[in-house]
């Protein structure tokens, strides 16, 4: 939780030197909107809850992310096989999560967006037992479903910020099961990274401070998911926080290429579900859990402006690690790709 308030003191003194230099210049220029309506208008794809609308304004979104963890780590220092073998039966070799994401977006007032964002997910990961043998499990399924609401607090000088408040229901799965080599046929419960769900309540919060002028846009975004209960297996996972920076530059009036920061900071799963045994496999174990992750992230957005198909953005972004502390032994990260279209209707 510390981390949240660090961020937010970050994030508020920023909205202190925008006022600032609002009041200096005011004088002096008439104010100007920030907008979305340019090829930089919006943030790097893989970031939600960047921009809200204007009344009546309507927004489909559709995401599709794949994100590869490979090789074993505990804090900073990269571990073997044999290291995790000393503990558990079972140790995890790679893992890919492949996520469709749809959202939408709704302005009842200039002041107000609400938006949705549903997910399915795509799961596999390969397993290596004591013996040497492997083995592979595999789930998919609808993840837990968002509804936010986003909230203007201002926009002057092509500068704006907005809060978000959101919940996340429990629509995921945390029963997903299957036949391993050694459950002699019998199907058993999956640790919790291959759940595509969290079987909990979830509160979402954030701030978006975002900056413009003929050529740049920039913004900074602190966010938080706070699971508010146990679930039915009696644990629920960390809280979630994270600090994205990003800058965008025009590339001609339809194209932008973005890059971006983020400090992600993940807290441990709290409690532990007595379906899993916690010395089978090091992703039944809660202890190998949370993280520190800094990512970096570089994108493209092309924007088209005229004619039928006006406000409709293709965008991706790749992003790769720069750094990694992880809770326990876990597979790290090696790269999440992110690509998305969006339609905006006036």
């Amino acid at each position: 939780m510390k981390h949240f308030f660090i961020a937010m003191l970050c994030v508020a003194t920023t909205y202190i030197h925008a006022q600032h230099e609002h009041h200096n210049h005011e004088a002096h220029m008439q104010p100007n909107l920030w907008t979305n309506n340019r090829a930089d208008g919006h943030a790097p794809i893989s970031v939600m809850g960047d921009h809200i609308h204007h009344k009546g304004g309507v927004m489909i979104s559709y995401r599709y992310m794949t994100m590869d963890m490979r090789e074993l780590r505990e804090g900073t220092n990269d571990k073997t096989n044999a290291d995790a073998h000393a503990k558990y039966m079972v140790a995890p070799q790679d893992m890919v999560m492949n996520m469709h994401m749809l959202g939408a977006m709704y302005a009842p007032s200039n002041t107000l967006t609400f938006m949705v964002m549903a997910n399915y997910l795509e799961q596999s990961m390969n397993l290596q037992m004591r013996d040497g043998n492997q083995f592979s499990t595999r789930t998919d399924g609808f993840g837990d479903l968002s509804i936010n609401t986003l909230y203007r607090i201002f926009n002057k000088n092509q500068k704006a910020m907005h809060g978000q408040l959101g919940l996340s229901l429990p629509t995921g799965s945390i029963e997903e099961k299957a036949v391993l080599p050694m459950s002699m046929g019998n199907a058993l419960q999956l640790p919790y990274p291959m759940q595509t769900g969290t079987g909990s309540f979830g509160v979402n919060l954030g701030l978006t401070y975002l900056g413009q002028n003929n050529k740049l846009s920039w913004g900074h975004q602190l966010m938080a998911a706070l699971s508010l209960n146990e679930n039915d297996q009696d644990y629920r996972f960390g809280n979630r926080y994270s600090l994205n920076h990003w800058l965008s530059a025009r590339a001609g009036n339809n194209l932008s290429v973005s890059i971006r920061i983020e400090g992600l900071f993940i807290d441990e799963i709290h409690g532990s579900s007595p379906l899993l045994n916690p010395m089978m496999v090091s992703t039944a174990d809660s202890s190998n859990s949370g993280a520190t992750i800094v990512n970096s992230g570089f994108g493209l957005n092309y924007m088209i402006t005229n004619g039928h198909l006006r406000d409709f953005r293709v965008s991706a972004e790749i992003s790769t690690p720069l750094y990694q502390d992880l809770n326990g032994i876990q597979l790290k990260q090696n790269y999440n790709i992110t690509f998305g279209v969006q339609q905006a209707f006036h």
